[in-house]
């Protein structure tokens, strides 16, 4: 597992369209001072164009809209969970750890529910997983990101707290493993929408039994054909995309879903 972590991590720190694109840039740099002129000039207008791309249009939406109407949010009124599951990633934690006080980004709307289902379902057991998604930082976790957070809005005493999970698939495993196994009855899941249809995957085919809840939508269009200028938001939307398409075929192939594209 810790292998499979850290591949993961090394992966797409060199595949992340950011990322690729600072590669681009150095290596027609590095093709220019070693004098090969055209293949330099093709690389770094190659750079420019998908920049240019990025800048003006949504693109990741091509990518996102699959994933997003994967699952439609079940009416409240329809469902009745023994339990509810949020993962984490709506939590910043080591702004959290820096600053006393919960901080969160632009998936808070994971937390952000909590209030409301609570309410919705008194009875209802609530688990928080998250711990530490980054390789160099194993210290502040999700987990303990909320913590302020659940005390202001008084569901401190009634939330459980998984903060070792690094991935989705160890939030399904370890979660079980700190209620004493896989538990009866369905569980309502939160997570980010586009990240749902892996999350359901992995969960069923650890045993869990869940009812969707998608929430923290980020596509606005279905082909990303809209002039939309706002590099950093079109290139944030993309690399979350990329990196759930590619999740979703290495979660398959390395058997941790059995499905490839998990949905209705």
């Amino acid at each position: 597992m810790d292998s499979f972590f850290t591949l993961s991590k090394l992966f797409w720190f060199l595949a992340s369209p950011d990322h690729m694109l600072v590669w681009l840039l150095a290596l027609g740099l590095l093709f220019l001072l070693i004098g090969k002129r055209r293949l330099a000039i093709a690389l770094l207008s190659l750079d420019l164009m998908l920049f240019l791309a990025l800048l003006l249009m949504p693109i990741g939406d091509l990518l996102l809209r699959p994933l997003e109407s994967r699952f439609t949010q079940p009416s409240l009124e329809s469902v009745s969970p023994d339990g509810i599951l949020v993962l984490g990633g709506g939590e910043s934690p080591e702004l959290s750890a820096l600053w006393q006080q919960s901080q969160f980004n632009a998936a808070a709307e994971r937390v952000m529910v909590l209030p409301a289902l609570a309410r919705r379902f008194p009875d209802a057991s609530i688990v928080f997983t998250g711990g530490s998604g980054s390789v160099l930082n194993q210290t502040d976790k999700g987990a303990k990101g909320v913590v302020d957070y659940l005390e202001q809005i008084g569901l401190s005493e009634r939330v459980l707290l998984e903060s070792q999970s690094r991935n989705t698939f160890e939030n399904a495993h370890l979660t079980a493993q700190k209620l004493g196994g896989v538990p009866q009855g369905t569980w309502l899941l939160v997570t980010s929408a586009f990240h749902m249809p892996r999350s359901v995957g992995v969960f069923e085919h650890q045993g869990w039994r869940v009812i969707p809840y998608p929430v923290d939508y980020y596509s606005a269009t279905d082909n990303g054909l809209k002039l939309d200028p706002k590099l950093w938001r079109n290139l944030r939307d993309l690399s979350t995309g990329l990196r759930e398409w590619i999740g979703l075929f290495v979660y398959y192939y390395t058997d941790k879903t059995s499905e490839l594209l998990p949905g209705e």
